[in-house]
């Protein structure tokens, strides 16, 4: 079930960095957006962290144990954040041939 999950979640995460390609300009660098939200997303898990070991302290152990929970899907999103593959700009375009029997680029 977890493994469904996971797949699901990095299939999202692909068809909407897709999506966002398709959609920005070219001089937009998606390794800097991926960067950010790396870096958001891991304040936010360790802001849930503390709001769990608050909870912990004034012995609300239900609310902790939500707060824990969301930090752990939190950590879930940054392994997949950072584990999409970024491809390196104009690189797929002149290479369509030689990217299919390489594999995928990443940045």
């Amino acid at each position: 079930m977890a493994q469904l999950h996971d797949l699901r979640l990095r299939l999202l995460v692909q068809q909407e960095s897709e999506r966002i390609v398709d959609t920005l300009p070219d001089g937009l660098d998606l390794s800097v957006i991926q960067a950010r939200c790396l870096c958001w997303l891991a304040l936010l898990a360790e802001a849930h962290e503390d709001s769990a070991n608050d909870a912990v302290a004034e012995g609300d152990t239900d609310q902790a144990m939500a707060w824990f929970a969301d930090s752990m899907r939190l950590r879930d999103v940054i392994q997949v954040v950072s584990s999409i593959e970024i491809p390196i700009p104009g690189a797929c375009e002149d290479d369509d041939a030689d990217a299919s029997a390489e594999g995928p680029l990443a940045a």
